[in-house]
């Protein structure tokens, strides 16, 4: 792989997971779900 590729996939990368993680945030239902679950593992 190229040197200079790795680092913008990396970024690419990183900029999917934050907006997927910014969206789940604009449905409650959905972020009150998953802390019940994270909650429900202790």
């Amino acid at each position: 792989m190229k040197t200079w590729l790795k680092p913008w996939l990396m970024r690419l990368a990183l900029a999917v997971v934050l907006t997927l993680v910014f969206a789940a945030y604009l449905k409650p239902d959905f972020m009150l779900d998953m802390a019940t679950r994270l909650y429900m593992c202790f």
